[in-house]
């Protein structure tokens, strides 16, 4: 199993990659963009990995077996930095630490090298703090920014980085991965895949969680009981009730392991009274949980959002005739039902109003529950 394994349908990028791993066409800076779930932080660790790689034929870096792919892939490489936020955004102090650490030597690999997964989350002034270190990179050094769109990244920084443009997998070749890896069932493999879009991190999570499944089966139907004002209402409550839930399934252990990690380093046992010199520390982890907390409701709630927009892209394509593959094919009575009683200006006003809300949630400090409440009623109506 090579680094290369997890980018499937994506042949053009793991070429270009290999190319450059090996030296031809290497430069400082690279920009990986792509949809969320085409693999871009995959892409630009299995690079790190390769850049790095132990083995001396060149056009086979990238082994994935050698200690020093193994050090990448598991984020423990003392020349390789992973920056990602659990904010909103990445702070300017957090971008200064960032330039710090690029121009450090390499202590054990070819390169030092700055992955920062969350490259459309810094404001301008702190997009600025990476010109300077991405324009005149140290020697050896080598910065991989990862974002959405190109449009996500300041001009400035973009036309200082190679682009790797990445497109979501067929949903397949998703199956296929979740079969061959995690050992999922293959037709549940491939019906989780569909659910996800393909994007492979969800597609694994609705293949082993039934829970999750059952989340984002009740997401989905949710506009099928849509019919008044207070049926409004009460669909906002659920979904910010489901995204809630979400987040907090997946923070919980998390975070007891964290607390438990941080004890234990103090060695304090858990159910000890911890002295009031080291209150300070575990008052430091809460306040970062409940930061994290925050945002992972955030990213949940634009999840469900975007499960309940899959219900009507499939209402639009039975409307169109778009001879589409459905997203939600077990909903395909329902949907063709609920297809005959709009016309498609409902429903793409309806996916407009959808998309909305989830640029307010993620780009703005309004409320959530009022946001989809908001969003609720334009759903009712069919108009904005």
């Amino acid at each position: 199993m090579t680094v290369w394994d997890d980018l499937r349908g994506q042949a053009p990028v793991v070429e270009q990659l290999r190319r450059a791993a090996a030296g031809e066409g290497l430069t400082h800076a690279w920009l990986f963009t792509g949809p969320p779930g085409s693999g871009r932080s995959t892409a630009a660790k299995a690079f790190a990995a390769a850049l790095n790689c132990e083995v001396d034929d060149v056009t086979a870096r990238g082994c994935g077996v050698c200690p020093s792919c193994h050090a990448v892939l598991t984020e423990t490489h003392p020349d390789v930095e992973f920056v990602r936020t659990e904010k909103v955004t990445i702070t300017i102090d957090e971008a200064r630490e960032m330039v710090a650490k690029a121009g450090d030597r390499p202590q054990t690999g070819r390169y030092r090298i700055i992955v920062v997964e969350d490259a459309d989350r810094m404001a301008e002034r702190t997009t600025n703090v990476l010109l300077k270190a991405i324009e005149e990179p140290t020697p050896r050094t080598v910065w991989m920014l990862c974002a959405p769109s190109p449009a996500d990244v300041l001009v400035t920084i973009r036309s200082r980085c190679r682009p790797v443009g990445l497109r979501l997998p067929p949903v397949q070749d998703v199956a296929d991965l979740l079969v061959e890896r995690d050992g999922a069932d293959p037709a549940l493999a491939l019906e989780a895949a569909r659910a996800a879009q393909s994007h492979i991190g969800i597609a694994r999570r609705l293949a082993h969680d039934t829970a999750a499944r059952e989340r984002r089966s009740e997401t989905v139907r949710a506009p099928l009981a849509l019919g008044t004002v207070s049926q409004a209402v009460a669909l906002a409550e659920k979904l910010v009730t489901i995204a809630t839930d979400e987040a907090t399934a997946s923070n919980d252990e998390r975070d007891a392991a964290e607390r438990a990690r941080l004890l234990e380093t103090l060695g304090v046992a858990e159910g000890d009274r911890l002295p009031p010199s080291l209150r300070s520390q575990l008052r430091q982890l809460e306040d970062d949980q409940k930061r994290r907390a925050k945002r992972s409701v955030t990213d949940s709630l634009d999840r469900t959002l975007t499960d309940l927009l899959s219900f009507y892209r499939d209402v639009l394509m039975v409307q169109l005739d778009g001879g589409v593959e459905p997203v939600n094919a077990d909903l395909g009575a329902e949907i063709r039902q609920f297809a005959e009683t709009s016309t498609p200006e409902a429903t793409l006003a309806r996916m407009d109003a959808i998309n909305t809300t989830r640029q307010r949630i993620t780009t703005t400090n309004v409320a959530p529950l009022l946001a989809v409440e908001a969003m609720a009623v334009a759903l009712l109506r069919g108009d904005l």
